[in-house]
């Protein structure tokens, strides 16, 4: 499954009396693995910059300038947003300010081009009810080091996205490749490991108790819930005498 996490800034908040786009980040994901592609632009707005808006972003009227303008971008990111699922966190802010612009390059709208639009800010509102939802809150409450965000930037936006999404569905804990695994692979890219024989051990086997098959059985139901009822894992039913057996 190929996913793009997705984030803008922007001049203001409508862009429907004009506030437009300046900041476009994106990151690719394929089956839950961050591949190191991803797309920014920092673009001319073609308009000026709202003091409040320049204190969330820190993006002047005077840096944006000589930036391209969406018009110029707008196949290229396309192109890479083509059949992926876009997740953005507050889905409907990006998708409206990104199809704004669409409309004004006489481009078709991103329901056109993505396979699908998944809204996090929802997933967390349906995980979390009644608690503080923003990227930043999430940050805090699934243990993802935020502490270099200082102001909001599209692609550090979506990298935060893409580790909180992960932990949003239970997924691996980090999504940080770590270079030193070269170091134990061979010169064809395989992990070279020594043979062993294994012929002569006896490994114990221990029966699971009802309790803990009760508490495995909710363990995957949380996870069929946080993944919206996408999850791989499937467990075959136990043959009814281990169960009486994990009873005794």
């Amino acid at each position: 499954m190929r996913q793009i996490f997705f984030d803008t800034e922007t001049t203001g908040l409508n862009p429907e009396s004009g506030d437009r786009v300046v900041d476009i980040g994106c990151v690719e994901m394929i089956n839950r693995q961050l591949t190191g592609r991803h797309l920014h632009f920092y673009l001319n707005p073609e308009r000026d910059m709202p003091e409040e808006a320049f204190r969330v972003h820190g993006l002047s009227s005077e840096f944006l300038s000589d930036k391209p303008r969406f018009a110029q971008i707008v196949d290229e990111l396309l192109e890479f947003l083509r059949g992926a699922d876009l997740v953005a966190h507050n889905a409907s802010f990006d998708v409206g300010f990104i199809n704004a612009e669409l409309k004004r390059s006489r481009r078709p709208l991103l329901h056109e081009v993505v396979g699908s639009v998944t809204d996090t800010l929802l997933m967390a509102r349906d995980m979390f009810p009644g608690k503080a939802n923003s990227l930043d809150a999430l940050c805090r409450r699934l243990e993802v080091d935020n502490s270099n965000r200082g102001l909001h930037g599209a692609v550090k936006d979506a990298e935060l996205l893409a580790e909180v999404y992960i932990r949003l569905t239970r997924g691996q804990d980090s999504l940080v490749i770590d270079d030193s695994e070269s170091s134990s692979q061979g010169q064809g890219g395989e992990l070279e490991v020594a043979a062993i024989d294994l012929s002569s051990f006896q490994l114990p086997v221990i029966t699971a108790t009802a309790e803990e098959l009760a508490l495995h059985d909710k363990v995957l139901a949380d996870l069929d819930k946080a993944s919206g009822g996408h999850r791989i894992w499937q467990v075959p039913a136990p043959a009814a005498d281990a169960v009486a057996a994990a009873a005794l």
